[in-house]
């Protein structure tokens, strides 16, 4: 069977190479990204597929200092509760760099927009898929980055109402994630969660069923 509507091989293996070697980057190099070049990884993100076209993303590029060290003061107050509610590896965590934040070129905090309730196409049962959405959107930024040598990393420790109130988001707008956006020394070779021992890729077997979930099947991996 002919693949008329495929890429060519190079162009392909490209996809999965940038798929393939994404990381959770952690470490920035100083200096500002090139021109343009922020605006094209959100122009990425921005042609995710959403949920009845809605669209919900939303990007607060954050440019003044102060507020930056604002923000990263909230994260340091979550590392450290998430530190403390993990009393078996309590040292462990607190020796892996979670974020990049005072180093990284650009700083993107990553909203729902208000008013999603108005938006019923694939959500009256699934309301969540808005944010499924926005982790498209952030994916798409993500490879598009890897593509172009940028390093992104994703941080998630914050009091997502603490941040709202920090950045004056309106009522009904949630925030879901802080991107460091920048130049990078290289890229991990592995994912750093793997490389500290926190645990490792499963394999498909244990991730892929059919027509019915088996008995004893994917079972809670080790939590933390």
């Amino acid at each position: 069977m002919s693949h008329s509507h495929a890429y060519p091989p190079d162009e392909i293996a490209a996809v999965y190479r940038a798929i393939a070697e994404r990381r959770d980057m952690r470490h920035f190099l100083p200096g500002p990204l090139p021109t343009g070049q922020l605006e094209r990884l959100i122009e990425a993100a921005h042609r995710a597929p959403s949920v009845g076209y809605m669209q919900p993303w939303r990007f607060l590029r954050i440019t003044d200092p102060a507020l930056r060290e604002r923000i990263h003061g909230l994260v340091e107050e979550e590392r450290l509760a998430t530190a403390a509610a993990l009393p078996s590896r309590n040292e462990a965590f607190l020796r892996v760099k979670i974020e990049g934040i005072r180093e990284c070129a650009e700083l993107l905090a990553v909203a729902l927009m208000p008013q999603r309730e108005k938006h019923l196409i694939g959500r009256r049962t699934l309301p969540d898929m808005d944010l499924a959405s926005v982790g498209c959107a952030i994916q798409n930024m993500w490879l598009a980055a890897r593509a172009e040598g940028i390093g992104l990393g994703w941080v998630s420790f914050f009091d997502p109402a603490a941040l709202g109130h920090l950045l004056k988001l309106p009522e009904g707008a949630r925030t879901v994630a802080l991107l460091c956006v920048g130049p990078v020394p290289a890229f991990y070779p592995r994912p750093m969660f793997e490389d500290a021992g926190w645990g490792a890729r499963l394999p498909l077997a244990e991730i892929l069923f059919e027509n019915r979930w088996p008995d004893g099947a994917g079972g809670t991996p080790t939590a933390y």
